[in-house]
C-alpha cells in the first residue's frame, strides 16, 4: 500500500505542473485524497466487509466531491485532476497510469447484476464531463474527448469524441506515457463541413463549364437559321420556351 501511495504522489508531479511540493500534494489535492480513501475502503471491501468501506466512501465523497465505490479495482498511477463530480462504479476496473478530469462518470446502464461498469486500459485519458457507460473494455492508449458519451467498446490506440462517442483516430503512434493533450482532438464536424465545401466548389465548377457550353450553342443558333427553333439559354431560364409548329 505504501508503494502505491508513493506512486500516486509521483504521478501528480508528472502530470500537473501546478504541483510544487509533496506537502502541497498531501494536503491540497482532493484527487489524491479520494484515491487514498479508496485504497483503505477497497482493502476492507475485499475482506467481506460492507458497511465500513461504504461509510469511508461516503466520507471521501463529502470531503472531495469524488465518489468511488469500494468495489472498484484501480491500478497504480491513477490521477484525478480537480475531480469534482467524478463517479466510479462498483465493478469498474481501471488500469495503470490513467488520468480522469472533473465530471467523469464510469457508470452502468441498467439494474443487471454482476459486471456492469467499464474496464479501462492503461495510459487512458478521459476528458472533463465524459461518460463511459456499460460493461465493455476501453483499450490502452485511448483518449476520450471532453463531454463525450461512450457506450461501446473502444480499441487501443484510438481517439473518441462526440455524443455518442465516435472513433476519429485509430492506430495512432503507441505511447508509453499518457498523452495529456486532450485539447488537440480531431473535429469530425469541421471535417464534414470541409468535405461539403469542396463538393460545392466542384459542382459550381461543373455548372460554369455547362453554362459556357450553352453560350457557344446560342452563338451557333444565331448564325445557323436551321437551329433557331431550339430555345435559348435566356428563354430556358425564364421558363418562356416556345415551340414552333415545325418542331412538333
Amino acid at each position: 500500500m505504501f508503494g502505491q501511495i508513493k506512486r500516486d504522489i509521483q504521478v501528480i508531479f508528472e502530470r500537473d505542473p501546478a504541483a510544487k511540493s509533496i506537502w502541497e500534494v498531501i494536503f491540497c489535492y482532493p484527487g489524491f485524497h479520494a484515491v487514498l480513501f479508496h485504497r483503505m475502503a477497497h482493502w476492507l471491501y475485499i475482506h467481506k466487509l460492507v458497511l465500513l468501506p461504504r461509510m469511508i466512501s461516503q466520507l471521501s465523497r463529502f470531503l472531495t466531491g469524488i465518489e468511488i465505490h469500494p468495489g472498484a479495482k484501480i491500478g497504480q498511477g491513477l490521477f484525478i485532476d480537480h475531480g469534482t463530480g467524478v463517479v466510479i462504479g462498483e465493478t469498474t476496473e481501471i488500469g495503470n497510469n490513467v488520468t480522469l478530469y472533473q465530471g467523469v462518470t464510469l457508470g452502468g446502464t441498467g439494474k443487471e447484476k454482476g459486471k456492469r461498469h467499464p474496464t479501462i486500459g492503461d495510459n487512458v485519458v478521459i476528458g472533463a464531463g465524459a461518460r463511459v457507460l456499460g460493461s465493455f473494455k476501453v483499450g490502452d492508449n485511448v483518449k476520450i474527448g471532453a463531454g463525450s458519451v461512450v457506450n461501446k467498446p473502444v480499441p487501443s490506440d484510438t481517439t473518441v469524441v462526440g455524443v455518442p462517442g465516435r472513433i476519429v483516430l485509430h492506430r495512432g503512434i503507441p505511447i508509453k506515457d499518457p498523452d495529456l493533450r486532450h485539447d488537440e482532438l480531431p473535429d469530425p464536424v469541421n471535417e464534414m463541413l470541409k468535405c461539403l465545401m469542396q463538393r460545392v466548389e466542384y459542382l459550381e465548377q461543373r455548372l460554369n463549364e455547362e453554362e459556357s457550353r450553352y453560350d457557344v450553342f446560342e452563338i451557333i443558333q444565331h448564325n445557323d437559321p436551321s437551329k433557331r427553333g431550339v430555345s435559348t439559354k435566356r428563354e430556358r431560364e425564364g421558363g418562356n420556351v416556345c415551340l414552333r409548329p415545325d418542331n412538333l
